[in-house]
């Protein structure tokens, strides 16, 4: 069954593959109009082996990005059928079945991008066994425990693919989950609010998987981060945390930002307060498990939160589409959700004891990694208010990118930072030339082709490290040696503006110069958040075709380094040279 829709955005079509009826998740994967848009079909239920072994079936178009694999235990392990039937089966046995239906999953056509392999749950009709049920060879709660580690633990090495938890929908929904009704009906196991969930998740996962996630959390303070008005009882009355159930619940919706800032989602202020007054509360509190130095910056004033809002985001040189805002206030809420459609504002419980719940069930922050350049984000923003504050302390920007010591690190893509790498290439779109996505495997694949360079880029200055921000690759032309054309231009949004872009474009003109071609093109693919790519790009000094979108630089000139600007170039191996000596042989692979 397919779900017709007609939306102006790119729609991802989406084969859902199953030995039981999936027609409404794909009805509601299909007529959600939440980003991102899915087109979502379903191959014949009970069909489900004959479908992944086949890649040649009509089924495994070239368009289709995304599978959903969704089966029962029994349909995939005859040895977990026998315990149902109360008969005796052997571990080993049922691990094997298990890794058969793994591979058949890994089978999937390449040209599939994402792969959803819902866990494996207790049926709406398995008698309980007590004592039995967690027995070595009779029981079938610990048989589904082992299977789906051994799930886990088989795919978990394909980059495309992802086992979701199923039996957190369950826990969810309770008896709910499953409807007898529908299944003698329709073959349908689940019920509509327990698909619905699933259908969330499952969008969730595809918004983490192609950059759409949110990063910035804005919250408020007064009855929201604490209980009571802090200007009016003093920090020493407000209610946080000690014996007392609203306090408690304050500081447990604590705890649960500073879980969320601990998985890279930065996090910040936008309250109505005297500043000093607020900021003594963040450091004096004993029970504040928030401090200061949680936040990556905020606006505490008596002005329009909405406005403020716009310009802490401005300061942090990101978009709104990042931001999602936290108020316990119904009107601020409104203001801002009407005033900055772009932003997320959920609706939020009115009694605190709900809130840390609300917050973790809420999908905007979902990510396939944690890297080390997320877990430390924070940081990085409290350094850059060191670096704005110094900047006030010089006369012009040339000296104070001079005071900053910038320190560029090229290295070629290798597989310690081929995680980092992929997830930098699919979630940044300001400084981003051509805004291509693509999988681990893809991007190590195409940095391994004949002709092709690719290089990555880390940051620091005096104040602190960035991590790694850039990417750049080029290609030598089909049928050309001399042309060298620039695929990829990345640079996250922290660093813009600090030369490192100019340093980037001269790194790449010394590549394409390593394997001897003369030109270096740069072809502009404009999306809706590109625009400071082609900014950068009319001033960056490469010639400009008739103001077309399409740039070059004769490599007869050097494209010369900003002199605030230190290069280092590191081998894969870990060592490391002052820009020079290993230049050419870190830039012309391929």
């Amino acid at each position: 069954m397919t779900t017709e829709l007609s939306k102006t955005e790119p729609i991802l079509d989406f084969l859902l593959i199953s030995n039981f009826n999936l027609s409404n998740l794909a009805a509601l994967l299909s007529k959600d109009e939440e980003s991102p848009m899915i087109r979502a079909v379903t191959a014949p239920f009970g069909q489900v082996m004959q479908v992944l072994l086949d890649p040649a079936s009509d089924l495994w178009s070239k368009g289709t990005q995304g599978v959903v694999v969704w089966t029962s235990p029994e349909s995939v392990s005859p040895s977990y059928r026998r315990l149902l039937e109360s008969e005796e089966a052997e571990p080993e046995q049922l691990m094997h079945e298990v890794d058969e239906f793994c591979g058949s999953i890994k089978a999937i056509p390449g040209h599939v991008n994402y792969i959803f392999v819902p866990s494996w749950v207790v049926g709406p009709f398995e008698n309980r066994m007590g004592l039995l049920d967690m027995d070595l060879r009779h029981g079938v709660s610990l048989a589904l425990m082992r299977m789906n580690l051994r799930l886990v633990e088989d795919l978990q090495n394909d980059s495309r693919i992802f086992v979701l938890d199923a039996a957190r929908w369950i826990a969810v929904h309770g008896e709910k989950s499953f409807s007898q009704r529908l299944w003698y009906l329709s073959k349908t196991p689940f019920g509509f609010e327990f698909l619905k969930t699933a259908a969330a998740e499952i969008k969730a996962a595809v918004r983490a998987l192609t950059g759409e996630t949110r990063k910035l959390l804005l919250v408020d303070l007064d009855e929201t981060l604490w209980g009571g008005i802090v200007g009016d009882v003093g920090w020493q009355s407000i209610r946080l945390g000690g014996h007392d159930p609203i306090g408690e619940a304050f500081k447990d919706f604590q705890l649960g930002l500073k879980a969320l800032k601990r998985r890279g989602v930065l996090l910040g202020i936008v309250s109505k307060n005297e500043e000093s007054t607020a900021l003594e509360a963040l450091r004096s509190h004993p029970e504040m498990v928030l401090r200061q130095d949680d936040f990556a910056g905020w606006r505490i004033n008596w002005g329009d939160k909405a406005q403020n809002i716009v310009d802490l985001v401005s300061e942090m040189n990101l978009g709104l589409q990042s931001v999602v805002f936290i108020d316990d206030s119904p009107v601020e809420r409104a203001r801002v959700r009407q005033a900055l459609p772009d932003v997320f504002v959920p609706e939020w419980p009115a009694s605190v004891m709900g809130r840390k719940s609300a917050l973790m069930q809420l999908h905007c922050f979902d990510a396939p990694l944690a890297t080390t350049e997320d877990v430390g984000r924070t940081n990085m923003y409290v350094a850059e208010k060191k670096r704005r504050a110094a900047r006030t302390e010089v006369a012009s920007l040339a000296e104070w990118l001079d005071s900053l010591n910038i320190q560029v690190a090229a290295e070629p893509l290798h597989e310690a930072n081929l995680d980092r790498a992929t997830q930098l290439l699919n979630k940044t779109n300001q400084m981003n030339l051509s805004t291509r996505r693509l999988t681990k495997e893809e991007l190590w694949s195409w940095s391994r082709e004949n002709g092709n360079s690719m290089l990555v880029f880390r940051v620091s200055d005096k104040f602190g490290d960035y991590g790694l921000v850039g990417i750049a690759s080029f290609r030598l032309e089909a049928g050309s040696q001399t042309d060298a054309r620039i695929v990829d231009f990345i640079l996250s949004c922290r660093v813009m503006g600090r030369k490192v872009e100019e340093t980037m474009l001269h790194v790449l003109a010394v590549s394409a110069k390593a394997v001897r071609a003369q030109f270096l093109y740069a072809e502009y693919l404009p999306t809706p958040r590109n625009q400071p790519c082609l900014a950068f790009l009319l001033r960056s000094e490469l010639t400009n075709r008739d103001g077309a979108a399409a740039f070059a630089w004769n490599l007869r000139q050097d494209y010369v380094k900003p002199s605030a600007v230190t290069l280092v170039f590191a081998a894969s191996d870990g060592s490391v040279d002052r820009y020079g000596v290993q230049e050419a042989s870190l830039l012309s692979h391929g």
